[in-house]
C-alpha cells in the first residue's frame, strides 16, 4: 500500500500586501473613528453599513484608472444556476459605489437630500508597496441628491472640523478645493474640448488629464512634455503625448500655476484663462460662491483655500474637488524630509447614481484615509503608543480562585479594566513579567497572611519601574511602589493611584 504523502504544514504569515492589527492600533482606530463619527452626527449625516461585498456589475466603471469592472478588485463568479451563470462578485473597492446601489435601491424610502456616513475597510487588488497596503479603512460622508454647491462647501467645513477633532491642528493642514468644470473650461479654450461634440479630442483630452494628475510626480516640465510631444521616463520608455500647440499647452499650464496670493485673486485668473466658455465661467462661480460660503462660516484660507493644482481623478467628478493636505514634515524611512501629504479628498459626482436609475441625481462628499491620519499622528507624537494595560489581580492560591474572581469584579464593576492572572500561578515572578508585558499599571497581592488580616498589597508598576530606573537607594525608601490598604479600601485606592499615573 502506497504511503500517504504527509500535508505540508501553512505558512504562518499574512498574505502579501495585508496586515494584522493588535491591541493599541486597535484601540487607537476605534478612537478615530469615534472621533470623526462625531463630527459627522453634528452635521447631521446618518450611519450607514452596506455590504462588503457588491455585484461586479454595480461596482461598474467608476474603479481608478481601470476600465474593466473585474480589474482591481478581489472578484470570484458565484456557481451557476441551471443555464443561468453564476454572478460575479467583488469586495468594495470603496464606499461611494456601495452608496450609488444603496440610494438606486432605496430612493423611495430615503430622505433627499440624503445625508450619510460610512466607515469600514476596503480592498484593492493591487500591487503593494510601502505603506500600501490591498485592505485598509475609509471613512466616508456624502450628500446624495442637493444640486447646491452649499453642500460642497458644507463638506469642505466638516472636513475641517473633522481634522481638528482627531488632533490636527490650524496650521498643520489645509483643505484646497478646485472644480472640474473649469478644467472643462480651460480644454475649451486650449482647443481639446468641442462642447457640441464631447467625442472629438477625446484622445487627446485623456492624455492631458492623466498628465495633469501626475504633477506631482513629474512636475511642471514632465507634464509639458507630455502635453507636445511625449516624454522620456528614466529607463528609457517614451509615453506619447497630446501633441498640443506651444500655445494650447501654454493655457493649460496656465490653469495649473493659477493660485495666487489671496483666493479673490485666483478666481480672477481662473476667469480669465476661462475667458469665452459658459462651462469655465460656471465652475468659477461655484468656487467663488464656495469660499464665500466658507468665509461667512468661519472657514477662511488658513483652513480652506481655492488651488487649482489639485487634480485628483478628475475624470471621475464633475464639479468641485476638495483635498486635505497635511503641510508639517516628517522624515521618510531614509531619513529625508517630507510634506506628509494627502489624507482626505473627495469632489462632486453628479453621473454615479444614474448608471442605477437613468436620471441624473447630484451627489458630493468626502473619503478619509483612517489609517493615513493615525500615521500622520504617530509621526508627530501624538498617539500615545504605550497604552496603559489591566491592573492584574495576580493568584497566591489556587484553591481561593473565587476569592480573586470577586476582587476583579469590583474593579470592574468601578469601570476599572481589570484581569485575574490565569497562566500557572506557581512562580510570582512570572506573573509579574506577564503584568509587565501586558503594559499593567497595577498589581493587586493577597495571599493568606493577607486574607487573614483583612488587607491587600497594591504594587505600583508604573512607579517601580520609574524608581528601579532612576531613583538612589535613599530616594527608593522614600518612594515606596507598594501600599498596604485595607480590603474594602482596594478599589479607591486603585482609583487614586491610576489617577496620580495619569497626571
Amino acid at each position: 500500500m502506497a504511503k500517504l504523502k504527509k500535508q505540508p504544514r501553512p505558512k504562518a504569515e499574512t498574505p502579501k500586501g495585508f496586515r494584522d492589527y493588535f491591541g493599541a492600533e486597535v484601540t487607537q482606530r476605534a478612537a478615530m473613528l469615534q472621533a470623526i463619527a462625531e463630527v459627522y452626527h453634528r452635521y447631521g449625516f446618518d450611519a450607514l453599513e452596506s455590504s462588503a461585498v457588491e455585484t461586479v456589475e454595480a461596482l461598474g466603471k467608476f474603479l481608478p484608472d481601470v476600465d474593466r469592472p473585474n480589474e482591481g478588485v478581489f472578484a470570484w463568479q458565484e456557481d451557476s444556476e441551471g443555464d443561468k451563470p453564476g454572478d460575479w462578485l467583488a469586495l468594495r473597492y470603496d464606499l461611494t459605489a456601495p452608496l450609488a446601489r444603496v440610494y438606486a435601491q432605496h430612493r423611495n424610502d430615503l430622505p433627499t437630500p440624503y445625508r450619510r456616513y460610512a466607515m469600514g475597510p476596503v480592498w484593492r487588488n493591487e500591487k503593494p508597496g510601502p505603506g500600501r497596503f490591498r485592505q485598509f479603512y475609509q471613512c466616508d460622508a456624502d450628500t446624495v441628491g442637493a444640486p447646491s454647491v452649499a453642500a460642497d462647501a458644507e463638506i469642505c467645513a466638516m472636513l475641517s472640523d473633522t481634522l481638528e477633532a482627531v488632533g490636527i491642528p490650524r496650521g498643520d493642514y489645509v483643505v484646497r478645493v478646485n472644480n472640474r468644470k473649469v478644467l472643462n473650461g480651460v480644454m475649451e479654450v486650449a482647443g481639446v474640448l468641442d462642447p457640441k461634440n464631447p467625442d472629438n479630442f477625446s484622445a487627446e483630452r485623456g492624455i492631458v488629464l492623466r498628465a495633469i494628475d501626475k504633477l506631482d510626480r513629474l512636475g511642471l516640465d514632465g507634464v509639458r512634455a507630455l502635453l507636445g510631444e511625449g516624454r522620456k521616463d528614466d529607463s528609457g520608455d517614451f509615453t506619447k503625448g497630446a501633441g498640443l500647440s506651444q500655445a494650447q499647452a501654454d493655457v493649460v499650464m496656465g490653469f495649473m500655476q493659477a493660485k495666487r496670493a489671496t483666493g479673490a485673486e485666483t478666481v480672477a485668473r481662473l476667469r480669465e484663462l476661462v475667458s469665452g466658455s459658459a462651462v469655465g465661467g460656471a465652475g468659477v462661480d461655484e468656487l467663488e460662491t464656495i469660499a464665500d460660503l466658507l468665509a461667512a462660516g468661519g472657514y477662511g484660507p488658513d483652513r480652506v483655500e481655492i488651488d487649482p493644482s489639485v487634480v485628483r481623478g478628475l475624470g471621475y467628478y464633475t464639479g468641485p474637488v476638495f483635498e486635505a493636505e497635511l503641510t508639517f514634515e516628517i522624515f521618510d524611512e531614509k531619513g529625508r524630509k517630507r510634506q506628509f501629504g494627502s489624507v482626505a479628498g473627495g469632489g462632486r459626482y453628479d453621473d454615479l447614481v444614474k448608471r442605477f436609475t437613468g436620471q441624473e441625481v447630484p451627489a458630493t462628499g468626502v473619503s478619509i484615509g483612517v489609517d493615513r491620519l493615525l500615521a500622520a499622528l504617530s509621526a508627530k507624537g501624538r498617539i500615545d503608543k504605550d497604552q496603559a494595560g489591566p491592573v492584574i489581580v495576580t493568584v497566591m492560591d489556587k484553591a481561593r480562585m473565587a476569592d480573586y474572581q470577586a476582587m476583579v469584579a469590583e474593579l470592574r464593576g468601578a469601570g476599572i479594566r481589570a484581569e485575574v492572572y490565569l497562566g500557572n500561578p506557581k512562580n510570582f515572578g512570572n506573573q509579574l513579567k506577564y503584568a509587565d508585558r501586558r503594559a499593567s499599571p497595577i498589581a493587586i497581592i493577597e495571599g493568606g497572611d493577607e486574607q487573614a488580616a483583612g488587607i491587600v498589597q497594591i504594587k505600583d508598576l508604573v512607579l517601580g519601574a520609574r524608581i528601579a530606573q532612576n531613583a538612589t537607594l535613599e530616594e527608593w525608601k522614600e518612594r515606596p511602589s507598594q501600599f498596604e490598604v485595607p480590603r474594602g479600601e482596594m478599589v479607591a485606592k486603585v482609583r487614586e493611584m491610576l489617577a496620580g499615573q495619569a497626571e
